[in-house]
């Protein structure tokens, strides 16, 4: 286990990078990642390169024990590139030219871009190739930020037009499988699709869809063309990306294929200011849900162990509000990296930058070199951390950006948030200790006591086929709303919904709506009533057994059902249950799976078991008591775990209870 940081030498003085660097491995730090923005100092001009700095500041790190991790510039092309070939530049859906002055300003499928790009990866990475303290590379920085997946300019069109043709037989193939009849949208030929660019109303569904997946494949393979060209180089690189949390645009495990790590940027203080109202002690820390489901989304990308590229180092200046994190929590966030399967963390960024739109984002040290609050932090971290095996998780989550993009396109309700829908199961299985595995549905789940599929929503023949035989062989399913309720191409098919999955979950859906919070929303499960929010399900059992029912206007009608199928069963949850009801279903799921797991911890705190410990954090102000078995120990911590503090045990996950003091 690994504490870096991320450090940029051209910001700085050249006298002052030895002891820059020199301090970086007296706190005990191994990576340290460099050259994400520097392209305009690489090359100052067409064809002129200074690599000289960049190859010093490498050699300083290998001089003092650590390795670099290198990245392309690419994010950022500079001025005179701009000047020479304004065609690299992206275009918004009305036609507006993101023009240069920020950062990620050029087209995935500029073909002038993608050649610069084949220009400055090779030279760079033809310099290192050789050089013994490059351990790797981080391709570009944060494909997608600042919404830039999604691009309409004529070089997009072009390549959007191609994607279509090697998806589909002919024009008319494409039309019926759209169902373009509607509003006189009858195509004649491929030449005749654009970009869905600006309208006066909503574009059809099927083709923002498409969109969505072309966009997101455009990034795939230009990330696919610096993965090979530094691969043809050195083919003892790993290569990597960082992705960012919940990013909705881009499909992370299909960029991951061309990778040999994932890496993601946790900044938890920024990041939590997404969700209503978040507490005074989420401010400080963060929400180790939101946070933890980002963690084992990205493990489960590739499904070995993750790094964090940029862990958050103090206050950051990108969120509505920037409150100073509590004391301990930036090494609070390194421990429950780890225990989520982090193998490494890195710190962004070295020194508080005095220039640029960063200047309010803190470091591990102040502009002047001194220590800023998060210093001792990771120097600790660093200290406490050890080699684990990777996190062994009984519980998969299954999650696919096309049913996100599909129920963006249509959510039919302003309240219905895919993330937000998929938290609400996740956080019942985190609020219980249990490891999950985020993966996509088209991988094998045999592995797995228990599969969760909380909006399963765009449903094929095979992946309902993989279903029903991992339910049959002994599986556990939980199901929620808006299962099988379109195909793949988002539109409704001929059977009721769940489609292919009817026969699986044993009853299909009467009809559904969505509700307002002010209207009385209410079910009832096995005895006990519980709220449900925003989406409604009526079903129309075809041999499951009814386990809740729509209590209020609508009394009696089936809400919920389960159904044996083989040596498994299947639930199916026809509501987006309240927090009791979430728990309440995935209880019955693990004890059916006979998952190991906690009883239900408090809020803000998280327990996870990795390698044979345990992980107790604690994010929230207040200490917590943690009972432990005669002859278990503490590896970290002792009891008890006082706020913003973490606990590592060699406890058995079952065996630990948590209370609040």
């Amino acid at each position: 286990m690994s504490i870096g940081v991320c450090y940029f030498p051209e910001h700085w003085p050249r006298d002052r990078w030895e002891e820059d660097v020199q301090e970086m491995a007296d706190a005990g730090l191994e990576y340290v990642r460099m050259g994400e923005f520097a392209w305009s100092r690489i090359e100052p001009q067409r064809g002129e390169f200074d690599l000289e700095w960049l190859e010093a500041a490498v050699d300083l790190v290998g001089e003092y024990g650590m390795q670099a991790v290198l990245c392309t510039p690419t994010a950022t092309p500079p001025k005179w590139l701009v000047d020479e070939r304004p065609e690299i530049l992206q275009e918004e859906a009305d036609g507006t030219v993101r023009d240069y002055g920020s950062r990620r300003h050029y087209c995935f499928n500029s073909p002038a871009y993608r050649e610069e790009t084949r220009r400055i990866v090779s030279k760079l990475a033809n310099h290192f190739a050789d050089n013994p303290y490059v351990t790797g590379w981080q391709t570009d920085n944060e494909f997608g930020c600042h919404g830039t997946v999604r691009c309409y300019c004529d070089d997009c069109a072009t390549e959007f037009r191609d994607w279509l043709r090697d998806r589909y037989d002919s024009i008319n193939d494409l039309n019926e499988t759209w169902g373009t009849t509607f509003w006189s949208q009858h195509l004649t030929g491929f030449h005749e699709i654009d970009p869905p660019r600006e309208t006066p109303a909503g574009h059809h569904p099927s083709r923002l869809l498409e969109y969505h997946r072309f966009a997101s494949d455009s990034v795939v393979a230009y990330n696919r063309l610096q993965a090979d060209i530094l691969r043809e180089h050195n083919d003892e690189w790993f290569v990597t990306h960082n992705f960012m949390g919940q990013f909705p645009d881009l499909d992370a495990f299909d960029v991951a294929e061309d990778l040999d790590l994932v890496s993601w940027d946790s900044y938890p203080t920024g990041s939590v200011q997404a969700k209503e109202n978040p507490t005074v002690d989420e401010y400080r820390a963060g929400d180790p849900r939101q946070v933890g489901l980002s963690h084992d989304l990205y493990r489960g990308a590739l499904g070995k162990p993750f790094w964090v590229m940029e862990q958050q180092p103090g206050d950051i200046n990108w969120p509505p509000h920037s409150p100073q994190p509590a004391e301990g929590a930036m090494r609070l966030w390194a421990h429950h990296a780890v225990a989520h399967g982090g193998d490494a963390v890195m710190y962004f960024r070295w020194r508080r930058c005095r220039e640029g739109q960063e200047q309010y984002h803190a470091g591990l040290r102040k502009q002047d070199g001194s220590p800023d609050r998060g210093h001792a932090d990771a120097s600790r971290a660093a200290e406490e951390l050890f080699d684990l095996e990777p996190v062994d998780a009984p519980v998969a989550l299954l999650h696919r950006y096309d049913d996100l993009w599909a129920t963006s396109i249509q959510p039919h309700s302003p309240d219905f948030d895919y993330w937000d829908h998929v938290g609400t199961y996740y956080r019942a299985l985190r609020r219980r200790g249990v490891q999950v595995d985020v993966i996509p549905p088209d991988r094998d789940p045999s592995g797995y006591a228990a599969v969760v599929a909380p909006s399963l929503h765009l449903v094929a023949d095979d992946l309902a086929d993989r279903l029903e035989s991992y339910v049959a062989e002994g599986g556990h399913l939980l199901c929620g709303i808006r299962t099988g309720e379109k195909d793949p191409y988002n539109k409704l098919p001929d059977a009721p919904q769940p489609g292919p999955l009817a026969d699986l979950l044993g009853a299909t859906v009467d009809r559904h709506e969505t509700l307002p919070a002010d209207f009385e929303t209410r079910v009832t499960y096995d005895g006990d009533t519980y709220d449900y929010r925003t989406w409604a399900e009526r079903f129309d059992p075809d041999g499951a057994t009814v386990r809740g029912e729509h209590t209020g206007a609508v009394d009696g009608t089936p809400a919920i059902v389960e159904n044996e199928q083989g040596a498994g069963s299947a639930i199916w949850s026809g509501v987006w249950p309240g927090a009791d009801l979430a728990d309440a279903l995935v209880e019955s799921l693990l004890v059916r799976a006979d998952v190991e797991r906690t009883p239900v911890l408090p809020d803000g705190v998280a327990v996870a078991e990795r390698d044979g410990y345990v992980w107790v954090t604690n994010f929230t102000g207040s200490p917590v008591s943690v009972d432990l078995p005669a002859g278990t120990e503490w590896i970290v911590g002792s009891n008890p775990i006082d706020g913003f503090d973490v606990g590592v045990t060699d406890a058995g996950l079952g065996a630990i209870t948590v209370d609040t003091d």
